[in-house]
């Protein structure tokens, strides 16, 4: 039988101490050849605190933890009396269903692209007004023309003596107003 992905709800901010008991208890029960991966999809966030990056790590799905595994009785059974799990989500309560291959790749590929290069935690969006808290236009307000996130910087038309002036600054030195 061939192993597929399923989701599992787990308690809220319980979804990696759920992944490590799974893991304990396949191994317990000797069922490592019924059972894949077993993930808690993250990607890493980069935020600015005390004027320093920070790297942490952002779930995407709260609360949902992915097991790669062969549905059977025993297999359903290990999860489903997994301290902190709620159950699985799809199908029907005693026969749930997987999520289709697609949808797993395209986690999957989430994960792998979030690792390689962090996000930034706080998103800009162009027509925004932001408030510059760092550098020479420091307490001046002006509206996100243009972000690029693949530098971590954005593009501020400031009012400077009445003109609109586009500056370029990093992430870290403006803020949401």
């Amino acid at each position: 039988m061939a192993k597929r992905w399923y989701v599992v709800h787990a308690y809220s901010g319980y979804e990696k101490h759920v992944m490590r008991t799974l893991i304990e208890r396949i191994a317990l029960e000797g069922m490592e050849d019924r059972f894949g991966e077993i993930l808690v999809p993250t990607e890493e966030v980069v935020e600015m605190r005390d004027g320093k990056k920070r790297k942490s790590e952002r779930k995407f799905y709260p609360g949902y933890v992915l097991v790669q595994m062969e549905m059977d009785d025993g297999t359903w059974h290990l999860v489903k009396n997994t301290p902190r799990v709620l159950g699985f989500i799809g199908g029907t309560k005693d026969k749930p269903a997987p999520i289709t291959e697609r949808e797993a790749e395209a986690i999957l590929r989430r994960v792998e692209s979030g690792a390689d290069k962090p996000k930034p935690k706080t998103l800009f969006e162009p027509g925004e007004v932001v408030r510059v808290i760092e550098g020479p236009f420091a307490d001046f307000n002006g509206v996100v023309e243009e972000v690029d996130y693949g530098k971590s910087r954005v593009k501020v038309a400031v009012l400077i003596f009445g003109r609109s002036t586009p500056v370029e600054l990093e992430f870290g030195q403006v803020e949401k107003d």
